[in-house]
């Protein structure tokens, strides 16, 4: 906290000596990066404060600073720069003048109210326990794996296996072990951590102590390098890989898809932790880009992504396919007016644990599913056990509101209700003559 009183000194009857009589005091809770100013910048900043506050004071009277630190010589020196460079201008017009301590009672003061409101002098730190993590990456036939092992300060162990559900060699995987347990370590509020890996090429190539040529990997030791500063303190340090076991056998288990242990926190990835593409990486982009459009209405894009075409044969590709794609690696068909579609469609859906959702116009989540399972949900409604043969709006909201979607809905709907020989039968009968009456005129 930073805090300042105001102290005026004025001649009474009855006094011989100047009498103090407090004005103001004014104080400031500080926030986390202003906690780690050194104690004369704290001091400096309480004077900007009160400065900013109480400006008529400062422009219609001479004011003494009075301090047990050097702050004239600190704010008059000429080689100041920074935030210190940027307060010695904004006090400059002020005549401010800075002197030690000479009479108590005015100091008294303002320690006495300080002191009951916070104190001026840095609050002792709060020594964060270090805790341990041990990270490896494994890349097998059946696809890439992570695993990390938290160790906390009283010897309590934290498992973690994450699966790789994209293509990435084995430094990439033990770069997204790294990533994703620096992430983890921040949703778990630690602030003090020690990184050991088997990997001697990832540790080096983070503390800069080899190059890399590959884009992939700068874009890696960037994220985290700006990990880094979420952390008080944090080292990275190589161990031979007999003192990784733990997770190496978590990222051999998250490699194979095997059954995880009840102690072992399992999570998929389905996409890299960062882009390398648009984070300092020297690939080319491609040569026709297509810009994502502006994202429409929740209504327009209901009614967009609902087409009315006749369907497609039965042989036609999963119309998920471009979709996930887009969602899993970013991907857009080569053709400019198709990768605008698939990017406009794809920010209306969302992947949870391998199976593709669309976000309905009032928020719920619609299990995506193929074409034909899809007809032969509809048949079902329609004319299965309890069916009524309904209308074909009737079916698709019937449908839409168990949670499933498939964008050719309405178009299949009308498809069966009109090739349906119950509805066909049932049909309301048409009285109306096949030609219009004729008056006849009475003679």
């Amino acid at each position: 906290m930073a805090s300042a009183a105001i102290v005026v000194e004025r001649k009474e009857e009855g006094h011989a000596l100047l009498v103090q009589r407090p004005v103001y005091f004014i104080s400031k809770v500080l926030s986390e990066t202003k906690t780690r100013y050194p104690q004369t910048q704290k001091l400096l900043y309480a004077v900007v404060l009160a400065r900013r506050k109480l400006h008529h004071y400062f422009e219609s009277h001479p004011v003494s600073v009075v301090s047990s630190f050097p702050l004239g010589e600190v704010i008059q020196n000429r080689e100041a720069n920074g935030r210190i460079a940027k307060w010695a201008i904004e006090l400059m017009g002020d005549g401010i003048t800075y002197e030690p301590w000479k009479a108590i009672k005015s100091q008294v003061l303002a320690d006495f109210v300080a002191e009951w409101t916070g104190t001026q002098l840095p609050p002792p730190q709060i020594q964060h326990e270090c805790w341990t993590l041990y990270f490896d990456g494994s890349l097998m036939k059946t696809g890439a794996g992570v695993g990390l092992v938290f160790m906390s300060p009283l010897g309590v162990r934290m498992r973690y296996a994450i699966r790789l559900h994209f293509p990435a060699s084995n430094n990439a995987a033990e770069y997204e072990a790294l990533v994703n347990g620096l992430h983890i370590a921040i949703e778990l509020g630690i602030k003090r951590l020690d990184v050991r890996g088997d990997s001697r090429l990832i540790i080096d190539q983070v503390m800069k102590e080899s190059s890399y040529h590959d884009p992939k990997m700068d874009a890696y030791c960037k994220a985290v390098r700006r990990l880094e500063e979420k952390f008080n303190d944090l080292e990275l340090n190589h161990v031979l890989r007999k003192y990784n076991e733990a997770a190496d056998t978590l990222a051999k288990m998250a490699s194979e898809r095997a059954t995880a242990p009840p102690d072992v926190f399992i999570s998929d990835l389905y996409k890299p932790s960062v882009n390398y593409k648009d984070d300092g990486g020297s690939d080319q982009p491609p040569s026709d880009p297509s810009p994502d459009p502006e994202a429409s209405t929740a209504q327009e894009q209901e009614a967009m992504d609902n087409e009315s075409e006749p369907p497609a044969p039965d042989d036609s590709p999963d119309w998920r396919y471009p979709l996930l794609q887009r969602l899993v690696d970013g991907t857009l068909p080569s053709d400019q007016a198709e990768a605008q579609r698939v990017a406009r469609r794809a920010k209306t859906f969302v992947l949870l644990g391998g199976e593709m959702y669309k976000h309905s116009p009032s928020g719920i989540l619609m299990h995506c599913i193929p074409r034909q399972e899809g007809i032969k949900l509809l048949r079902n409604v329609h004319s299965g056990a309890c069916g009524h043969h309904a209308a074909p709006r009737t079916l698709v909201g019937n449908a839409f509101r168990q949670g499933f979607y498939w964008p050719t809905a309405i178009a299949d709907a009308t498809e069966i209700v009109r090739t349906c020989e119950g509805c066909q039968f049932y049909a309301r009968q048409i009285h109306l003559p096949a030609q219009a009456l004729q008056t006849i005129p009475i003679t």
